[in-house]
């Protein structure tokens, strides 16, 4: 059986020693400046900034005073704090167009729920869900609902103790 070779491999560091942590290329030009100067720098050009910032505040406050015409200081109100009283714009959604108002019911009411009128339209009768949908309608049940017909399914779905699956989608009374 022959024997294979195996091939050292190389990796990047190998051979170099003490790359790692080292820029390649050209150095920087504060490469030469001692580190105690570019602190000295630093601490000068912030102190510059902070003698800047406050003579902006300063003016920022002698403006506030002429807009106001008070020393409360900037962004205070006038008075007590809070909503103005009346005027002010109501919280929450707006309203819809179309939407009640306030005080009126736009929801029909039935004498019965829609479990008992499903109940009685079906007592002693077999029938499919459009069916009793519309004989719950014609029976004089109320409502405004685009999807009636999803509704009574779900109801009839629901209420397995008061309703009976004969077939597809065909439901009696208990």
């Amino acid at each position: 059986m022959a024997r294979k070779k195996r091939r050292k491999r190389r990796t990047r560091s190998a051979g170099r020693t003490g790359s790692v942590g080292r820029r390649r290329g050209r150095p920087t030009a504060l490469a030469g400046v001692p580190t105690a100067d570019l602190k000295r720098e630093l601490d000068r050009r912030l102190s510059e900034m902070n003698q800047r910032r406050d003579e902006l505040l300063s003016e920022l406050e002698s403006i506030n005073l002429m807009m106001t015409g008070s020393s409360r200081g900037p962004g205070r109100p006038r008075g007590k704090g809070g909503r103005p009283k009346g005027g002010g714009a109501r919280r929450g959604r707006p309203p819809k167009a179309g939407r009640a108002k306030a005080g009126t019911r736009k929801r029909p009411r039935n004498k019965m729920n829609l479990v008992e009128a499903l109940g009685a339209a079906l007592r002693g009768r077999t029938m499919g869900v459009s069916e009793v949908a519309a004989a719950v309608k014609k029976a004089g049940y109320k409502t405004t609902s685009p999807n009636f017909r999803t509704i009574v399914n779900q109801t009839l779905l629901k209420h397995k103790s008061v309703f009976d699956k004969v077939g597809r989608g065909q439901y009696t009374a208990k």
